[in-house]
């Protein structure tokens, strides 16, 4: 039998404001049509309704236009990999999905369904995403561990014809992106004359080299908690060796620290630590972004001494990297447009569109990427978004 909670130990935790706030959750459904008499229920339901049903029966991609999946994107999960408590389950990851659907609706006006699922073999969630993804313009996959969480992303993307985004990959990647562009434009140097370490191959780690290799980084070196991934290296997984492939062209040996050695770039992904004296030994003007949360891999006071650009994962120091400033327009502008994906290109463009609204005036060392609450930002994102899916071929409008 499954325990219960008294009535006094719930209102003990509601001394807590956190769980004030989340007493019922985070999200309601509210209806977007009046139902005021008999007249506006035969439109609503029946018999009103049958003749849109014939009508999407027919031709199919009616249910766009006349029902809500254009505009609602769902927020899928297994509870395996959530942001600084790892593999808690289904039942506990969900209010941070319903916060994930909240910053939808609030940054740019996107309406979204957290679904949390009890699997995690590859296999039963692709097939269940599948079986959900009719009711559903986009989904937003979230905190699922990795190396499982490329092969679903990538199946789904196979299968599907709408747009499927790992945001912990993909949201983490065009910020971390759209601030290093601007941090080299503050320090008078392009992307191509960068050489950055990335530590962490998880998720995180693998998309941000990934799109900074895509935007033309001078070298990118990834190391993992066993060391700088090259060719030739035992034991990497595929994404690891196609990584092995495509970075690392120093052919760079050893660990996260001794790669730093003269290196412009430092990205921290991996939840570990670094020395002060590591980040001594980086280049003249160089940048850290130490994003591992709640704990940078160094404190950004110390990464300060060295480094003329600091970054974090946390909104309590300057130049926070957070995916809310990516994810929502991002999706905004492939639903505007009915994108059948979100390519790589589009994923450049949002974080060119963000690069773009720090300006001259506003570019400093403690400003390298703007507020989530700057107005400017999800128009930004959501007009390169759509502007580039016509370009790629992708948008259906």
């Amino acid at each position: 039998m499954p325990s219960s909670i008294s009535l006094e130990a719930l209102e003990a935790l509601d001394l807590d404001p956190a769980f004030a706030l989340h007493r019922g959750g985070k999200l309601e459904v509210r209806s977007t049509v009046p139902v005021r008499n008999a007249d506006d229920l035969a439109l609503a339901y029946t018999p009103g309704v049958a003749r849109v049903c014939s009508a999407i029966a027919e031709k199919p991609e009616l249910a766009k236009d006349y029902t809500w999946i254009s505009n609602v994107v769902a927020v899928v999960s297994d509870g395996t990999a959530v942001l600084g408590l790892g593999d808690i389950g289904p039942a506990a990851a969900m209010p941070v999905m319903e916060g994930k659907a909240l910053l939808f609706k609030q940054f740019a006006n996107v309406d979204a369904v957290p679904i949390c699922l009890d699997c995690t073999d590859v296999d039963e969630l692709v097939e269940t995403v599948v079986r959900l993804a009719p009711s559903f313009g986009g989904i937003n996959l979230e905190d699922i561990s990795a190396p499982r969480c490329f092969e679903v992303e990538a199946r789904l993307r196979e299968i599907l014809d709408i747009p499927v985004f790992h945001d912990d990959q993909h949201g983490t990647a065009i910020v971390a992106l759209a601030a290093l562009k601007n941090a080299a434009r503050l320090t008078g140097r392009s992307l191509g004359d960068l050489r950055a370490v990335v530590a962490g191959a998880g998720a995180s780690g693998i998309a941000v080299s990934r799109i900074l290799l895509n935007a033309g980084i001078g070298d990118i070196a990834v190391a993992d908690s066993k060391g700088v991934i090259h060719q030739g290296r035992d034991g990497l997984n595929p994404v690891k060796e196609a990584l092995a492939r495509d970075s690392n062209r120093a052919d760079l040996r050893g660990s996260t620290e001794q790669a730093l050695a003269g290196a412009d770039v430092f990205i921290g992904l991996s939840g570990s630590t670094v020395s002060e004296e590591a980040i001594a030994s980086m280049a003249s003007g160089s940048i850290v972004f130490a994003l591992s949360n709640p704990t940078p891999e160094v404190r950004p006071e110390i990464a300060r001494k060295y480094a003329q650009v600091v970054a974090t994962g946390r909104s309590d120091f300057p130049n926070q990297i957070n995916n809310v400033l990516a994810f929502p327009g991002v999706f905004r502008g492939a639903l505007d447009v009915r994108a059948t994906t979100i390519t790589e290109n589009m994923k450049v463009a949002a974080a060119e569109a963000l690069a773009g609204v720090v300006g001259d005036d506003d570019l400093s060392a403690d400003c390298v990427i703007p507020s989530p609450f700057d107005e400017r930002v999800a128009p930004a994102v959501i007009a390169a978004v759509s502007e580039q899916a016509r370009v790629d071929g992708v948008a259906r409008l």
